[in-house]
């Protein structure tokens, strides 16, 4: 990987956190050889791998118990799609053991799943990135490998559920304020979704916002200080 590569795989870990809904594309059984796109709802885990949550009984899900081998393109809506940004995360889907472990974070963000998640024919898979192809823009093309994409493991991911029950019990004045200080949204209600090592959602009404930290936080100690830091940047 070039360096030049090495240096852009941050920012499109960071891309792909700010969406929730991909396209993903299978190996197909059915014409043998040929891709099969889905519409795929998920979320990014701690380390930045997507996971999505299907049915067994879907031909996505087949074609990934044939062969594992996947992509998954994200990319917002532009009027212009070619000049967007986008990123496409090439890897391996692996069936997750335990639902209930990251059933949480992934319902905080798509809560219209509970009653997908609640039927024993749909299980989680984590997409393993064997390769990033990441697109800025217009001439920022680079290929990331899963090394410098990837966020090493931390207390973090252990230590959400608790940072996110906290912010929205105590803190719910500063959610607002981040939503006006950083996007310019008034609302009158926001709670935390999500919080990982570059960053946190925040649900704003119906509006989900993403707030990406200066530096990579690991622990609840330095999530912390992040999240006083941008209180005391709002109120200024």
């Amino acid at each position: 990987m070039s360096e030049e590569g090495r240096n852009n795989a941050p920012e499109a870990r960071r891309f792909v956190r700010g969406q929730h809904s991909g396209v993903l594309s299978t190996i197909s059984r059915r014409l043998e050889g040929f891709p099969f796109g889905s519409v795929a709802p998920f979320v990014s885990d701690h380390a930045g791998c997507p996971v999505i949550l299907i049915s067994d009984l879907a031909e996505h899900t087949r074609n990934i118990h044939a062969d594992p081998r996947v992509s998954l393109i994200v990319q917002p809506y532009s009027p212009d799609m070619q000049l967007a940004g986008r990123v496409t995360v090439l890897g391996r889907a692996v069936r997750l053991a335990e639902k209930d472990r990251v059933g949480p974070r992934y319902l905080r963000f798509h809560p219209q799943a509970e009653a997908y998640f609640a039927m024993h024919d749909f299980q989680f898979y984590r997409i393993e990135p064997a390769r990033v192809r990441y697109i800025g823009g217009f001439g920022r093309i680079h290929w990331v490998e899963p090394e410098a994409y990837l966020c090493r493991e931390s207390p973090l991911a252990e230590q959400e559920s608790d940072i996110v029950a906290h912010m929205n019990a105590d803190h719910g004045e500063n959610l607002i304020a981040y939503c006006r200080h950083v996007h310019g949204v008034e609302t009158k209600s926001a709670s935390m979704i999500g919080i990982d090592p570059d960053g946190f959602d925040v649900r704003a009404d119906t509006t989900d916002l993403r707030f990406d930290f200066d530096a990579p936080v690991n622990d609840a100690h330095e999530a912390r200080q992040a999240l006083v830091a941008l209180a005391q940047a709002a109120r200024a």
